[in-house]
C-alpha cells in the first residue's frame, strides 16, 4: 500500500466527502463526483458561487473520506488551492469528459463561465481497513505533504502487569520487559490507557 496506491481506491469509490472549514469556523461537509484523478494529484471541479468554493480560497484546509467494499476507509487531509489559470480550461473539459453527466449539470459553456478547478498536491493519507482481522492502518505522505499520525504508545513508566494486554480488542500489544502496541494494528479504542494501573499509556503523535 502506497500513496498513489491510495488515490486509486478513492477514484474507484467514485463520490467522496469533502469535509472543510466554514467562515463561522464549524465544519461543513459535502459529496463531491467531479474529480480526475493523477498518479499524484486529486482534481475536482466545483462552481464559483458555492460556499464550498469561498471555503476553499479563503481556508483552503479539507479532508476527503471516502470507504470502499472491502470496509476501508481512506482519508485524505490537505489544503486544495486553484489549479494555474494556464490549465483551468483544460481540467475543466477533462472532467466533465469523464463524467458526462455534468453535461446535464452545467449545460455547454456555462460550465467555463461557472466553474473552477481546484488541486490536492500534498497531504496525509490515513488507509484504515476494518475488513481484515487484525484490523490494519497506516499513514502515507502525499507530495510533499507528512506521514505524521496520532496514537497510543506505551511508556516506560510500564510495570509489564499485561493489563493491556489483555483488554485489547484487537491483539495489537506485544509482551516484554515494556509491553509495546503495534500501531498498524490499532484501533485506537483507548483501552489500554483505560486499564493501566500507573497511567503508562499515553495518547498522542507518534514519533
Amino acid at each position: 500500500m502506497d500513496a498513489r496506491t491510495c488515490l486509486k481506491k478513492l477514484e474507484y469509490v467514485g463520490v467522496l466527502a469533502f469535509a472543510t472549514v466554514g467562515s463561522d469556523g464549524a465544519p461543513k461537509i459535502r459529496n463531491i463526483s467531479a474529480i480526475h484523478y493523477e498518479a499524484d494529484r486529486m482534481i475536482f471541479f466545483t462552481a464559483k458561487g458555492k460556499l464550498f468554493c469561498r471555503e476553499l480560497l479563503s481556508d483552503g484546509r479539507v479532508s476527503v473520506l471516502g470507504y470502499t467494499k472491502y470496509k476501508e476507509m481512506i482519508r485524505l487531509s490537505a489544503k486544495a488551492v486553484p489549479v494555474a489559470d494556464a490549465e483551468q480550461e483544460y481540467f475543466i473539459d477533462k472532467i466533465f469528459e469523464e463524467q458526462p453527466y455534468l453535461s446535464n449539470v452545467y449545460p455547454n459553456d456555462t460550465r467555463k463561465l461557472a466553474g473552477i478547478v481546484f488541486e490536492i498536491r500534498d497531504g496525509t493519507i490515513e488507509y484504515f481497513n476494518l475488513g481484515v482481522n487484525p484490523i490494519y492502518r497506516e499513514s502515507f505522505a502525499l507530495g510533499e505533504g507528512n506521514d505524521a499520525r496520532r496514537g497510543y504508545r506505551i511508556t516506560e513508566d510500564c510495570i509489564g502487569c499485561g493489563e493491556c494486554l489483555a483488554n485489547c480488542p484487537q491483539r495489537c500489544i506485544e509482551a516484554g520487559e515494556r509491553y509495546r502496541i503495534n500501531e498498524n494494528h490499532c484501533l485506537h479504542c483507548g483501552n489500554c490507557a483505560a486499564v493501566c494501573p500507573v497511567h503508562a499509556v499515553r495518547e498522542g503523535v507518534l514519533s
